[in-house]
């Protein structure tokens, strides 16, 4: 079975397809393509609070492409989701209505809850029953999923993003609000608070601390790294420490969404699973399609066994 997932974000579009591997006890997923194209929808929305004529050209033509790769490979089930950007715009579902049109492709609009579960799922093998706060910074908004006892007890999706904030379309009352939903759900009596990130700009900012893979990352080494960054021009961030040009100037605004949220949350350190919202599209295909089971993912390059996702 091949499965495809597409998640239509803020900053950047990413498209994956990975073959489930059916190993007896086990089922694997093998990544076969994966591509990560960056519109930046999130600067016309916004901005302007729609996508405009040049943004929704390059979508239409970005979706022939992911939909002749569908095709090429073969796929057996797939998922187009759009997050903040697209549910924000004021033509967004006209966009969408227009790709159904044209392409017969369905894109589904989700909301922060519908986007927070979806990562959950791939983060859940991470998690033990002590407290945890899963913070997901994406372009346009931030999701915050508290667990504590195995359980998760608490979710809430932030307007505050890295575009949003690098241009500086963040709003002060938000911070404000996001700082006391913290305050206010995490209790001492929860314990030591250990916090998980996933997105892009985690992921860079913890490839860059050279903590070993399955390592916690310290709030002080998150610091060390962005002032690291930040001491650099966006293109020595790009030819010096390989960053994507759309990556080199959001990782700084994403830095201190992860800072932020750290210290109010009294998080001294921090897990970064490899995965997002892509992985849990994946999961929810394949449960959809067949029994659960016991997943794994393999990289592309060496093939060989990734973290468990889901247990048996």
């Amino acid at each position: 079975m091949k499965l495809a997932a597409i998640d239509i974000g803020s900053n950047a579009i990413r498209f994956q397809v990975s073959s489930v591997l059916d190993h007896g006890s086990q089922v694997l997923f093998k990544k076969l393509e994966y591509v990560r194209f960056p519109l930046r929808l999130g600067h016309d929305v916004f901005a302007f609070n729609r996508i405009g004529k040049k943004s929704i050209a390059r979508f239409k033509k970005l979706m022939k492409v992911y939909k002749l790769l569908l095709e090429l490979y073969e796929v057996d089930d797939f998922m187009f989701c759009a997050t903040s950007a697209m549910r924000e715009s004021k033509n967004g579902q006209k966009l969408v209505n227009d790709i159904q049109a044209e392409l017969g492709i369905t894109i589904h609009i989700i909301d922060g809850t519908q986007e927070a579960e979806l990562i959950n799922k791939a983060i859940q093998s991470y998690l033990t029953d002590k407290t945890y706060l899963h913070i997901d910074v994406g372009g346009g908004s931030t999701e915050l999923n508290l667990y504590t006892g195995g359980k998760k007890i608490k979710t809430h999706s932030f307007r505050i993003g890295a575009v949003r904030v690098l241009e500086h379309h963040d709003s002060p009352a938000i911070w404000k609000e996001m700082e006391r939903w913290i305050r206010e759900h995490i209790k001492r009596s929860f314990g030591t608070v250990t916090a998980v990130g996933t997105g892009g700009n985690i992921s860079k900012l913890f490839e860059l601390s050279k903590v070993a893979s399955g390592k916690p990352m310290s709030l002080k080494k998150i610091k060390e790294i962005k002032q690291l960054v930040e001491d650099y021009s966006i293109e020595d961030r790009i030819y010096r420490l390989q960053m994507n040009p759309d990556r080199a100037d959001v990782i700084i605004p994403a830095s201190d969404i992860y800072i932020k949220v750290m210290e109010w949350s009294k998080a001294k350190a921090i897990i970064v699973p490899e995965v997002g919202l892509k992985d849990g599209i994946m999961l929810h295909l394949f449960e959809k399609n067949s029994k659960q089971r016991t997943i794994e993912f393999i990289n592309k390059e060496d093939q060989s066994q990734g973290k468990k996702i889901l247990p048996a």
